[in-house]
């Protein structure tokens, strides 16, 4: 009975440290590199929402940009930047939540445990469908939440922009007493450029609706 306990601790411990090393490894390793270096994003977070985005905007859409061609962890690393650390927690642990669910609420089919970002395509359809039609409210404003960061990062890609006919157009923009003290959506309050001297109206000449639009928008990248 004795001889048994050591033994018996020693599973237990050999247990535990490869779950510890499972567990590790799950999270934060086996993940591609990223198409580009960024300041808040991390490897694991950057393969999600590429899945995420392929999932959510597939290609041959109404608009002729698929969700992996529109760069969505380019736009959500400056996005996280601009938010306060509390928000930007969230946020984060939100992008970690969908892609370990997997684990308790599996895809269908065959790996369907797998991460997230590893699985099929058809696998990621069928879980963000899961959580947005659950039964369970917490499940459903889960998505909502990600579905709200995803839709930003898409829908102000310039060629979603200009495919929905709202990417700006190239005229001299009046500034009014707002742009001395609102930031651009999503921008952070330090970035207002404008001062009280650059104040200046319209001289009244409506906008062609076939004008060409702003530079930054009229090609392909953000």
């Amino acid at each position: 009975m004795n001889g048994s306990a050591p033994i018996a601790w020693l599973a237990v411990a050999f247990l535990v440290a490869f779950l510890a090393a499972w567990s590790v490894r799950r999270l934060f390793f086996g993940y591609p590199p990223p198409r580009a270096r960024y300041g808040h994003l991390a490897r694991r977070e950057a393969a999600f929402l590429d899945a995420a985005a392929e999932a959510t905007f597939p290609p041959g859409g109404a608009i002729p940009l698929s969700g992996r061609e529109a760069d969505l962890p380019g736009y959500a690393d400056p996005f996280l930047a601009s938010l306060p650390r509390h928000l930007r927690l969230q946020v984060r642990a939100m992008f970690m939540l969908f892609e370990q669910a997997t684990l308790l609420l599996p895809a269908p089919g065959r790996g369907g445990r797998r991460r997230f970002s590893a699985l099929s395509s058809e696998q990621r359809v069928a879980v963000l469908e899961g959580w947005s039609g659950s039964r369970y409210f917490l499940r459903r404003l889960a998505f909502t939440a990600l579905r709200a960061v995803l839709t930003m990062g898409y829908l102000g890609h310039p060629i979603a922009m200009r495919s929905v006919r709202l990417a700006p157009y190239d005229f001299p923009s009046p500034v009014c007493d707002a742009d001395l003290l609102y930031p651009r959506i999503g921008e952070h309050p330090r970035t207002i450029a404008w001062r009280p001297e650059d104040r200046f109206e319209s001289d009244g000449t409506p906008l062609a609706l076939d004008g060409k639009v702003h530079p930054d928008y009229a090609g392909d990248t953000r």
